[in-house]
């Protein structure tokens, strides 16, 4: 990039799936971007689309389920070689549907303290840490 050229930065959106105290990952197929690297299901919003609107979209298109969109549960930045990406995380709730994969090539549903295990893409690799610290004690109440 030459310099004083603002890189454009693609904003992408990310699900935290927790149900029955597990978190849904994704891993990406081989021979796509980021591939064999594991994430929350997600992506690109669409022109005119909110996060959470195409946070929906993206959950149906990949994986075949409907849900509903919670509180956002944080935003992180990474370059890669091919461009920068904003990663927006929402918690996701109340889904219906079974899971089809249509973009990866696995998916699971792991304990939180197991996040740090998987190897996670550089984007997503800051929200699986903060899950598997804050989500690892059992909830009360």
């Amino acid at each position: 990039m030459s310099p004083g050229k603002k890189q454009t930065v693609t904003e992408v959106t990310a699900a935290v799936v927790i149900r029955d105290g597990r978190v849904l990952i994704a891993r990406r197929r081989k021979g796509d971007r980021q591939g064999g690297k594991w994430e929350f299901p997600g992506g690109k919003r669409l022109p005119g689309e909110s996060p959470e609107e195409g946070l929906r979209r993206e959950l149906y298109e990949e994986l075949g389920i409907r849900c509903l969109v919670g509180r956002p549960f944080g935003t992180w930045e990474h370059t890669y070689d091919y461009g920068a990406i904003r990663l927006l995380f929402y918690l996701v709730s109340d889904l219906k549907g079974d899971i089809r994969l249509n973009t990866h090539d696995e998916a699971r549903w792991v304990l939180p303290g197991e996040l740090v295990s998987y190897d996670f893409s550089e984007a997503d690799r800051p929200a699986a840490l903060k899950i598997a610290k804050e989500m690892s004690k059992p909830v009360s109440g």
